[in-house]
């Protein structure tokens, strides 16, 4: 495709009949998508193989190391995105699209390839969880530099009135990816036993990603520069400092604050609730069986995928703000009775033990705090968080009665009692002492034992669970996914000149996706443990969809008919 074909006056900017796709356009879509695909597969894959990942890297270190390393791990995954987005936006604003998400997908790629090969603390000890973090650092910073790039890729190749249906095809890659890891690692359980996959067969699916890797990076590698970029820089505008112009200039940032707080933001908190808060659920809470749940929501991605297509379409006919808001909208208003019809599908013998058997915790106020624990490893000692995160693990409501000040906090279910205690921590601060830990393995036990003969079940039965209608919910869920994030990508890609898109668009997304939506579960947990409701963490997403809505509808302005070929 000869650069000129990209030109504005070629591509009828500003009104007119679109242009044919072409086949090297169809190609740029493909391609972009593709690669992504396998970005978001890598991402994910340390996600869905998290505990296994931990025991083999952690399991040796001391408590002070291991929860360093947990931190560090955490925050490359979510945290790292936005700087990622930052360091390769402004090279792509700076030296071409192409080029840098050529970059990062490898730099994804053979991080990940590294993961399969890289020994565990038993072989090489220290240096393995260090090496571990350093690689999901890499990660976390490449998949900041990728959307961006892809997207911003595919909007420039787009003819006129077609860049929300073609952007959309970015938007089904992290679906896609997150339901490749999982078919891949089912399958690897399956071709070998569990034993053999905790302790060899996990490394499968970070080795198989050396071969997405090559796929993509010789598809890339025959892809031309974007034609608005290559015209920008033909004319010699392109930005020499990105950052200082997106970040440094009020007339830049405002468009990305609004971007941030008036679209991804909620954006971002519904996706993770359609899509991870719901697999979340159904394990923690529901306590459906892991192949069972991965399976249940694999069925409802599938089923809801084509859907993201669907409202890149429509967007590119009646404009993407609404689609979003109506999105967070409908979200913010369905999301607990959609979430109570889990409960009463998946886990039913649950949803009769929490009307039938209330349970009181009994505490001091002043002993019961907010507990957020985005690393899964910081300890709350106090008798009253001992207490109500148990609950909340073993998916009890409760309803709490202050005590004297001073007083251990007890467990009352019907007419029985649990004692709860106040543990002692290590002299780092970091974990319960050896004793601590003994007395509150046996609370548990016990209220174990007390729960289960109040009718609160230990898992759900397979027999109860009523897929057919879970899977229903779970493709509604997917389906408020299809909405906010189908046309997201078009419209921030309109919402920013050409000389600073990659840099700009980049920092909302990843904030909105890795910090908002990122924390979701583990906030959404912390809700859940400080109220006593299982469903108390749904106001998390919708609070923050809600505040989206408000303040997109009242600031964010339609960009359907923007240029997109404006260096400024």
């Amino acid at each position: 495709m000869a650069i000129a074909s990209g030109t504005a006056d070629a591509r009828n900017v500003g009104g007119g009949k679109a242009t044919p796709m072409t086949p090297e356009e169809k190609k740029v879509i493909f391609a972009s998508s593709l690669g992504t695909v396998f970005e978001w597969y890598d991402f994910y894959l340390y996600g869905s193989l998290a505990s296994i990942i931990a025991k083999q890297f952690f399991a040796g270190t001391d408590p002070t190391s291991g929860f360093i390393f947990a931190l560090l791990a955490f925050a490359a995954g979510f945290i790292v995105r936005p700087f990622g987005a930052l360091v390769f936006g402004r090279l792509g604003d700076m030296i071409g699209r192409k080029y840098t998400f050529l970059v990062t997908i490898m730099l994804m790629g053979l991080s990940t390839f590294i993961v399969g090969l890289l020994p565990g603390y038993a072989a090489i000890g220290i240096a393995a969880p260090i090496i571990l973090v350093l690689l999901r650092i890499l990660q976390g910073l490449a998949l900041g530099g990728e959307y961006g790039g892809a997207a911003t890729y595919v909007a420039e190749h787009a003819p006129e009135g077609k860049r929300g249906l073609f952007t959309a095809w970015i938007q089904t890659t992290a679906t896609l990816g997150f339901f490749l890891s999982l078919m891949v690692i089912l399958g690897t359980r399956l071709l070998v036993e569990e034993e053999a996959f905790n302790e060899w067969g996990w490394r499968i699916p970070f080795l198989v990603s050396v071969l997405l890797l090559g796929i993509s990076v010789w598809i890339r590698l025959s892809m031309n520069e974007s034609p608005a970029f290559a015209k920008m820089k033909a004319e010699g505008k392109t930005s020499k400092a990105p950052l200082s112009e997106a970040f440094g200039q009020w007339k830049n940032m405002k468009i990305v604050v609004l971007a941030l707080i008036g679209l991804t933001m909620g954006q971002a908190v519904v996706w993770y609730t359609g899509q991870f808060y719901a697999l979340f659920f159904m394990l923690q809470t529901l306590k459906i069986e892991l192949k069972t749940a991965n399976i249940l929501i694999a069925m409802a991605l599938l089923l809801a995928t084509p859907f993201f297509i669907f409202f890149g379409s429509l967007s590119d006919r009646v404009g993407r703000k609404w689609i979003i808001l109506g999105g967070c909208l409908i979200a913010a208003l369905t999301y607990f009775p959609l979430f109570k019809g889990l409960t009463h599908y998946g886990n039913p013998a649950l949803e009769a033990a929490l009307k039938n058997s209330p349970v009181v915790v009994v505490a001091d106020p002043a002993s019961c705090h907010f507990q957020f624990n985005p690393t899964g490893e910081k300890k709350f000692p106090s008798s009253c968080d001992i207490a109500t995160s148990s609950l909340s693990q073993s998916s009890v409501n409760y309803s709490r009665q202050d005590a004297p000040a001073g007083s251990v906090a007890k467990i009352m279910v019907g007419d029985k009692e649990v004692q709860s205690l106040n543990a002692t921590m290590t002299p780092d601060g970091l974990n319960f002492d050896a004793d601590s830990k003994k007395k509150v393995a046996d609370f548990k036990k016990e209220l174990g034992g007390v729960i289960k003969s109040a009718g609160y079940p230990a898992k759900a039965d397979p027999d109860a669970i009523n897929k057919p209608m879970m899977v229903l919910l779970l493709f509604v869920l997917v389906l408020y996914v299809t909405m906010v994030y189908g046309p997201i990508a078009a419209m921030l890609v309109e919402m920013f000149p050409t000389r600073i898109r990659y840099t700009s668009m980049s920092l909302p997304y990843h904030l909105g996706n890795g910090w908002f939506g990122g924390l979701l579960p583990t906030t959404a947990f912390a809700l859940v443990a400080f109220k006593g409701d299982i469903y108390y963490g749904l106001w998390y997403p919708i609070v923050i969809a809600l505040a989206t809505l408000v303040i997109g509808a009242l600031f964010v302005k339609e960009t359907i008919h923007n240029d997109i070929y404006a260096a400024d």
